[in-house]
């Protein structure tokens, strides 16, 4: 009776692990331009064995101060893009997801005892967060944000600080690959508070605050390991304080509710409220947590794993626990499952095709593939005209200096909005000096500054297909044209 439910709960693990990265098949998340200037600034760090300090991809920033501060994420995609072409990117994305479900429900299972629960808990965290596909350094903060906050919750329950011995490490990593690095301190400190306020109420936490302050302080000079030393605290300010991003970008906005999924995670936010509200304790960790995650996913959209995994964590600790259905397999059926996933996640690969000469395909009707082979082909040189959102793909297929990308810090709000204004066709667009000074201008075909080019005679248009237009300056079209 035990082998059968045990080898019915490795089953149902194995389907829980493979959901997710099905549902990553259906999307395209390699198109995501902002991945190509990550691997062009990999490139350029594993070419001179040294970070950048100046900008050396944009026209904008040409010896303007600049910071790779995602630069071992930037080496570890190119790494994956060289080994293994477009199909590399997917590999990275599906192997970040399965890491995130194995740690979201190791967390889990670690607070509730239920199988049923944890499954179902996990399978919800999942699903709202389907819209992180893309191979992006996020990732790492969602996968670390979630093994910190396992190590404390285990530490604060069971009081033994060496538990912790392991977050230096963490931040040491995480430092050098994403700057949400900052979200772990937030726990942290508010484990110090909890701690600091048990001195004068009965609170869970068995951890003294002396032992946190060792800790954080441990942790602090863990982020000291890295090429920027303390400027890595001035970058996270500058991204932080930044406007335009946060207005502009759709990744920064806040969840727009048109999605059945937005929708869940309001729901779990309000369940883990009520089950705080109804806990027959003083829950001040879980609660400054479960606030801090509210303001922070609701303002930005690309942060909504806070609050997803912080409302998964307080619903499992709280909920009621079952007596008999509690999870059965032992540490080494764990990892046979997660390998007999990675089994299964070769043969879908197989199965459905997912190789380079397809990707390229689905690149090009995302991307200005085509205009840039079209590009090099001619010979056509700058300066480059090109909008917000493609910069970083021209930036990594082109090898022009771009106008703009997606590296948001290096410009300011003024050039940033100048920038869509102009691509809006909004008023002065034409006088834009970046636009008058330009040899070659690419862009969407249905952009509005696309449809007013076919009307300027400053312009010819030499390339057009479905996705991109290629506009050269019309003084310089005849001298290419003899090449």
């Amino acid at each position: 009776m035990v082998r059968g439910a045990q080898w019915a709960q490795a089953g149902i693990l194995l389907l829980l692990y493979l959901a997710p990265i099905l549902w990553s098949f259906r999307t395209a998340g390699f198109v995501d331009p902002d991945v190509w200037w990550h691997m062009r600034s990999g490139e350029w760090v594993l070419q001179h064995h040294a970070v950048p300090h100046t900008d050396p991809f944009s026209s904008f920033g040409a010896g303007r101060p600049w910071s790779a501060y995602n630069w071992l994420f930037d080496v570890i995609i190119l790494n994956f893009y060289e080994r293994f072409g477009l199909t590399g990117l997917v590999v990275y994305s599906t192997g970040m997801i399965l890491l995130f479900v194995v740690l979201l429900h190791r967390l889990i299972r670690h607070l509730q005892e239920d199988f049923t629960i944890g499954i179902l808990l996990t399978l919800v965290a999942c699903y709202c967060l389907t819209g992180l596909d893309s191979p992006r350094s996020w990732w790492v903060s969602v996968n670390f944000f979630v093994l910190e906050l396992d190590i404390l919750m285990l530490a604060r329950k069971s009081g033994k600080a060496r538990q912790l011995a392991w977050l230096p490490l963490i931040f040491a990593l995480w430092v050098n690959l994403h700057t949400e690095f900052v979200f772990g301190f937030i726990l942290l400190f508010l484990a110090f508070a909890e701690s600091l306020a048990g001195q004068r109420i009965k609170l869970e936490s068995r951890i003294r605050p002396q032992q946190w302050v060792i800790i954080t302080a441990l942790c602090l000079v863990a982020t000291l390991v890295n090429p920027y030393g303390w400027g890595i605290y001035r970058i996270v300010f500058q991204l932080a304080t930044q406007q335009f991003p946060m207005y502009k970008v759709i990744d920064f906005q806040p969840l727009a509710f048109r999605s059945l999924s937005d929708f869940v995670v309001l729901f779990l936010a309000i369940l883990a409220a009520a089950a705080l509200a109804r806990a027959k304790r003083i829950a001040l960790f879980e609660s400054a947590v479960l606030a801090f995650a509210v303001v922070m996913s609701f303002r930005s959209q690309r942060d909504t794993f806070l609050v997803v995994v912080i409302a998964c964590a307080i619903l499992a600790l709280e909920l009621k626990k079952g007596s008999e259905n509690h999870f059965r397999l032992k540490s080494p059926a764990v990892v046979s499952v997660i390998a007999a996933t990675g089994v299964a996640v070769a043969l879908v690969f197989r199965a459905t095709h997912v190789d380079n000469a397809r990707m390229q395909m689905i690149l090009a009707d995302h991307l200005p593939a085509n205009a840039v082979t079209f590009v090099k082909a001619k010979g056509y040189s700058g300066p480059l005209f090109n909008d917000f959102a493609w910069g970083g793909y021209l930036m990594w297929d082109l090898r022009l200096p771009v106008m703009i990308d997606g590296r948001a810090p290096l410009y300011d709000d003024g050039y940033l909005d100048r920038s869509l204004a102009t691509w809006s066709g909004g008023p002065g667009w034409s006088s834009d000096p970046d636009l008058v000074r330009a040899g070659l201008v690419i862009g969407p075909v249905g952009s509005a500054l696309t449809q007013l080019l076919r009307m300027d005679p400053r312009f010819k248009l030499v390339f057009e297909d479905k996705v991109a237009a290629v506009f050269v300056a019309a003084k310089d079209v005849s001298g290419n044209a003899d090449k």
